[in-house]
């Protein structure tokens, strides 16, 4: 039995477990995959589907049960966001940085910003990111400030890769105090010098809102303000949930891809003349390369769910081995999230043959979706961070990146 609480926008449902919030995921999914790819050829941004998505109850699911939320175990997180994902890619990222700020909140708040900022979640808040930035040395540096204003702060600088932000009733904001120490503010997203920049031009993942956000002396309280860099400085469970969601994202992309390559050559494709078969499905070359991608794909699901139930025990347990080892799982998993995406995305046109490139398809969205998503963090550090481990007995480190 689900229950409704009310927010600004209208009901929310009350997701109570683990088995509620997938069903109301496969629902979602049915629903927003049937404008999926007018939305991005259009790049007709979603507002319609995030209330929808929003009144669902999902985005207060990583909630835990002492502060009213069904507190989902991470592995059903990530196939939430996988069964989203794999309707509109989008729409699968842009909770993204919603879910790692209730992480943030649940390892790092305090006990009264956990309660005030829990209940307006399950109340149905958004919230979005503004954490990169453009022009620095790594990806990892930072340059927006956070000033001492009286019993406040003030925060100046300017963002970039904000998914999300365009959506969010809120925008938790990484910032530089005057010590030189990373923090993060919750700003509110109308806050008087807050301007958030629809110009997120990448050709995959159109709708995520992953533009600009500028912030020009703007005034946060000191409540507003959370630790973010000791996160890292200890064993949490954060970098790995961030790591996860990444790489249901790409689980749900390759998924959307094999899936509707199967569809246009059903229905669409003709066989090659050297198969001596009538239908491109009976071609046994071609069956074949659909029966890789299968085992791929599988084998990155399988990973995926075993990345999560290794967070789950780094989230109950955290220590330097347990975060490793979810850390290390999650590496695991994203390398084959990672390579199954784009190989269902790149491999589909060879299978479904020359008329799946006609634009009036648009089947190009899936390898442009998951090669703009897999450029998040090089998957190539993440055999390095694997192969340290295994043998050299190293453990990652803790930056939220691996």
């Amino acid at each position: 039995m689900t229950t409704s609480i009310k927010s600004a926008d209208g009901p929310v449902v009350h997701i109570l477990d683990d088995i509620q919030a997938l069903a109301a995921a496969r629902a979602l999914a049915a629903s927003f995959v049937k404008e999926a790819s007018q939305r991005d050829r259009q790049r007709q941004l979603p507002l319609h589907e995030l209330e929808q998505f929003s009144r669902s109850g999902l985005w207060g699911i990583s909630v835990p049960r002492a502060y009213g939320g069904a507190g989902v175990s991470f592995a059903t997180l990530a196939e939430v966001i996988a069964t989203i994902a794999a309707a509109d890619g989008s729409l699968g990222q842009i909770p993204q940085n919603h879910f790692y700020a209730v992480e943030i909140l649940r390892v790092n708040g305090s006990e009264t910003q956990k309660r005030f900022y829990f209940e307006r979640i399950l109340a149905g808040e958004r919230f979005g990111n503004a954490l990169a930035e453009l022009g620095t040395r790594t990806s990892q540096e930072r340059r927006t400030r956070l000033g001492k204003d009286g019993d406040g702060f003030r925060i100046n600088g300017r963002k970039f890769y904000a998914t999300g932000a365009l959506y969010a009733h809120r925008i938790p904001v990484s910032v530089i105090d005057d010590d030189g120490v990373q923090q993060l503010a919750i700003v509110k997203r109308g806050a008087a010098g807050v301007n958030v920049i629809d110009d997120w031009s990448g050709f995959g993942q159109r709708t995520t809102g992953s533009g600009s956000v500028v912030l020009d002396n703007v005034r946060v309280e000191a409540e507003e303000v959370l630790p973010f860099q000791s996160a890292f400085e200890r064993p949490t469970s954060l970098g790995p949930v961030a790591q996860l969601l990444h790489a249901a994202i790409d689980v749900g992309i390759a998924r959307a891809a094999l899936h509707d390559a199967a569809i246009f050559v059903r229905t669409r494709s003709r066989a090659w003349i050297d198969s001596k078969v009538e239908r491109a499905i009976d071609d046994p070359l071609t069956v074949r390369e659909f029966g890789d991608l299968a085992v791929r794909l599988a084998g990155a699901e399988a990973l995926l769910e075993l990345a999560g139930e290794a967070v789950d025990r780094a989230a109950a347990a955290p220590d330097a081995d347990s975060v490793a080892a979810a850390s290390i799982a999650v590496a695991e998993a994203r390398v084959l999230t990672t390579e199954i995406s784009l190989a269902a995305g790149s491999k589909l046109f060879e299978l479904a043959g020359a008329q799946a490139t006609l634009s009036e398809h648009n089947l190009d969205r899936h390898w442009r979706n998951a090669r703009t998503h897999t450029l998040h963090d090089p998957v190539r550090w993440k055999y390095h961070a694997v192969g340290n481990y295994y043998l050299n007995h190293k453990n990652p480190p803790r930056h939220g990146a691996i």
